[in-house]
């Protein structure tokens, strides 16, 4: 859970910090990419971490995760122009993508299917206190000792989580008889892919127009690359996303559900403390504040589901009906103008964080009751990845759009000597807003406003999608126990057995006579 919260307030804690900490930099124009690069190299490692989790065991990975991460916070602690920002957020990606899939796959290792949903609800909780307090915390460090320990804040957290895992976390031994074989291929290949699909998403109709040769270039590069990189995966020995996996309904439909949440959610939540702030005058702390209604329900609904899940074992209507909770959600956020009262977008975002309190812990839970304890780090590690995705192109997606039509906006609406700062609409903080004259200040917040609500609306047909496809879940019955007994399954390439401390003598025996 330590290792979670990390993760969490990665996502948001710059959220709060951002319109200063880009303006600072003279890099409004990049501001997506201090979102999207984290999000990008954080899911290019997901696969590779739930995969290696498996053949080896997770505690090492979670060291390695961990410091990481930490390393990729001080380098984000100092730095001075915007491409050292965006280096140090792909570092802290590289090992946060090991935080939370580890954190969800260790949990499955100690903990049975049916009891697993009261603790689901309590990692659903931890990311939801971090997402008030990442925030409300990059609002006071913005406003006070200053935007840079929005970073420096992990390093206690970090070294605290490194500490009780060493000396706390006592998982299950993997003892292997034979080299484990790394899909590295495979692994090349799924990092071109997302990175050429992120691009368009980032690119596409910003930087560069649709048709562009770059942008075609970069659609070939998924395709041939996403392609081979199925080619690859179906005939290697340890894949790092098996193919086999898509033959379980329930998994192809929480993937596909959880991609389209990811969108909806990662393409919201990323940039609404920047419209508090800008729109609405907030200062960087009460923005922060601000988003506590949908955290808190997300936190509350995340608990209760989980405690029902543990209690009753049913689960199918839950993640259904918080895709319900979501889309009205988006469609309230989307009628929001300057003029909207506080109170009434509080009340938006509860809505929408019931939602999606009811969504994301139970669609993991539904992947993990699906596959054999042998296979649920890289189950995990897959649906994740394709949420990823879609938390990928929701904030490439929203932050491309957002910007190219700020800007579009701008340009319309200001006059020519609008008495802006030097660097112009690219150096916009808060502060400067608030002291414009009240006309150009006006301007500006409606600008701010008309370039992002209509976006929300655009997602709404994403959160009926995921609804829709969440009505043919199968309702298993939640696994009681744990099952480590599939000894010769373990036999399968080349006498890669794996022997547990939890193992009976006859299963030993069984081993003994698959290695003759």
């Amino acid at each position: 859970m330590l290792s979670m919260l990390l993760a969490a307030l990665s996502q948001t804690v710059l959220s709060a910090a951002m319109p200063t900490m880009v303006g600072e930099l003279n890099g409004v124009d990049l501001m997506l990419w201090v979102v999207t690069a984290y999000i990008l190299a954080s899911t290019i490692m997901m696969p590779i971490y739930g995969k290696v989790g498996d053949l080896i065991g997770r505690k090492g990975l979670l060291l390695f995760a961990i410091s990481a991460f930490m390393v990729g916070s001080v380098l984000g602690g100092l730095a001075g122009d915007m491409n050292m920002l965006i280096v140090a957020r792909v570092v802290q990606g590289i090992g946060g993508g090991g935080l939370m899939i580890l954190a969800q796959a260790i949990i499955a290792d100690v903990v049975p299917a049916r009891e697993r949903g009261k603790y689901m609800g309590v990692m659903g909780a931890v990311f939801a206190v971090a997402s008030v307090a990442g925030p409300l915390l990059g609002g006071w460090f913005t406003e006070g000792i200053g935007w840079r320990w929005t970073f420096w804040i992990n390093i206690p957290l970090g070294i605290l989580a490194l500490v009780t895992s060493i000396a706390f976390l006592h998982l299950p031994k993997h003892t292997l008889t034979a080299k484990p074989r790394i899909d590295a291929l495979g692994m090349a290949l799924l990092t071109i892919a997302t990175t050429c699909l992120v691009l368009v998403a980032s690119w596409g109709g910003s930087a560069y127009d649709w048709d562009s040769l770059t942008i075609l270039l970069l659609l070939a590069g998924t395709v041939v690359a996403g392609v081979a990189f199925v080619f690859v995966e179906l005939n290697t020995q340890e894949p790092i996303i098996p193919m086999s996996l898509f033959r379980e309904r329930n998994f192809v439909l929480t993937t596909a559900a959880g991609l389209f949440t990811g969108v909806a959610m990662f393409g919201t939540i990323g940039y609404l403390p920047t419209y508090l702030q800008m729109t609405f005058g907030q200062e960087a702390t009460a923005a922060g504040l601000l988003m506590i209604p949908m955290m808190g329900a997300l936190l509350i609904t995340s608990v209760v589901t989980g405690a029902l899940v543990t209690k009753y074992g049913r689960y199918k209507w839950m993640p259904a009906t918080g895709a319900l909770f979501m889309a009205l959600g988006l469609f309230l956020l989307s009628t929001m103008t300057p003029e909207t009262s506080l109170w009434v977008f509080c009340t938006y975002l509860g809505i929408m964080g019931m939602g999606l309190g009811m969504i994301m812990q139970i669609l993991v839970l539904i992947v993990q009751n699906t596959f054999h304890i042998r296979m649920v780090g890289t189950a995990t590690a897959s649906n994740n990845y394709f949420r990823q995705i879609g938390a990928t192109l929701g904030s490439a997606f929203v932050g491309s759009l957002f910007a190219t039509r700020l800007f579009d906006l701008l340009d319309e609406r200001l006059p020519a000597a609008a008495g802006l700062a030097e660097g112009g609409a690219q150096s916009l903080t808060p502060d400067a807003v608030k002291n414009l004259p009240d006309p150009i200040r006006i301007i500006i917040d409606q600008a701010y406003s008309d370039a992002l609500t209509p976006l929300f609306l655009w997602l709404v047909p994403l959160a009926l999608a995921a609804f829709v496809l969440l009505l043919f879940v199968e309702e298993v019955p939640l696994a009681t126990t744990i099952d480590r007994d599939d000894v010769l399954d373990n036999a399968l390439g080349e006498g890669n057995i794996v022997i547990t401390s939890q193992e009976t003598e006859g299963e030993r025996q069984i081993a003994e006579a698959v290695r003759e």
